[in-house]
């Protein structure tokens, strides 16, 4: 009996120890299975990436790539690619998709989605009046190795497993003048995957985003754009928001652009230390970044840094953005609205 209860303590003791590896690797338990992350690479002119209206919205077709890497120093840190095409078909029809692939330790996924969207110009005069909406439908496969985990629990058998299922997002944009707003539902489907215990992370992971900004337009060859960015998480309530200051510079070559972003969390994860009380912290990291626009091309870089007193590492995370410009120009507003012009 005695050998009996030291097996399943040495057996919950190595599941702990794999919860919280995981727990910091990602953020959290339940951003781990997101099926695309929200960081912050929307502020790099990637705005379909998060909005499906955004689909086709703007002047000219995009294709933007993508490349995030967290914590250069620690092994198997999360990584992130994603390739994004948007454009429009006709005066209204926007259609896009975007695949990807997240690594996050020994959890992995890949998948693919399409988006058919809807553009209303109430406006065909100088100034932008435009309503749009926007529906995307994908494929994810989720992928376990565990080949690495029987030196914890001798239960797990070694294999790699996966599985697959599928989601919907759907969103509306809206641009008068100088103001925008967006809204996002995300992974509206709810389903459960036997790859995961349900416990640890629900069947429902609809997240809901909100966004609005408006551009100073000086006279100039400045412009500036303050915005945020609120997310609301269905099953947990938990809640973030993003303050973001951006800057434009027409130069002669092109366009040079740069900023600052705070993200903060309203909810905090309690810890200890040795011969400390329970303390609670807050996510916290500010992301300063830069691009360029130089004829059909934009290049963008983000360097995200956490604020918060206990992390893993302090090496930041590190994302590129590059993208191409392609087809005829449809448009071209009086006033200077960056994300649509």
């Amino acid at each position: 009996m005695e050998n009996f209860n030291w097996y399943f303590i040495k057996r919950r003791i190595s599941i702990a120890f794999l919860f919280i590896y995981f727990f910091f690797l990602s953020g959290s338990s339940l951003k781990a299975q997101e099926v695309i992350p929200v960081y912050s690479d929307y502020l790099t002119d990637n705005l379909y990436l998060i909005h499906p209206s955004m689909a086709g919205a703007v002047n000219r077709n995009q294709i933007r790539l993508t490349a995030r890497q967290q914590w250069f120093d620690v092994d198997n840190a999360p990584s992130l690619q994603t390739l994004a095409v948007n454009g429009r078909i006709g005066d209204k029809l926007g259609v896009g998709g975007v695949v990807f692939n997240d690594q996050n330790g020994n959890f992995s996924k890949i998948g693919a989605y399409g988006t058919v969207a809807y553009h209303l110009l109430f406006s065909r005069n100088k100034f932008l009046n435009q309503l749009s909406f926007g529906i995307s439908a994908g494929i994810i496969q989720h992928r376990l190795d565990q080949s690495g985990f029987t030196e914890f629990d001798p239960i797990v058998n070694g294999n790699n497993v996966s599985d697959m299922f599928g989601n919907m997002d759907i969103g509306m944009s809206y641009y008068y003048l100088d103001f925008y707003a967006h809204f996002a539902a995300k992974n509206m489907i709810s389903v459960s995957r036997e790859l995961f215990y349900s416990d640890a992370v629900p069947s429902n992971q609809r997240k809901y985003l909100f966004s609005t900004g408006y551009v100073f337009d000086s006279n100039s060859d400045w412009s500036y754009e303050p915005s945020i960015l609120y997310q609301l998480r269905e099953a947990t309530n938990e809640m973030n928001i993003d303050l973001n200051m951006k800057v434009y510079r027409e130069v002669d070559f092109g366009q040079l652009w740069g900023g600052l972003s705070y993200r903060n969390s309203f909810e905090g994860a309690e810890y200890t230390a040795e011969g400390e009380a329970i303390q609670s912290q807050q996510l916290r990291y500010i992301t300063p970044f830069v691009g360029l626009d130089y004829k059909n091309f934009i290049f963008g870089y983000t360097f995200s840094y956490q604020l918060n007193s206990v992390v893993l590492s302090n090496n930041g995370f590190h994302q590129i953005t590059i993208g191409y410009n392609f087809g005829k120009s449809r448009w071209q507003w009086d006033k200077n609205v960056p994300a649509v012009n």
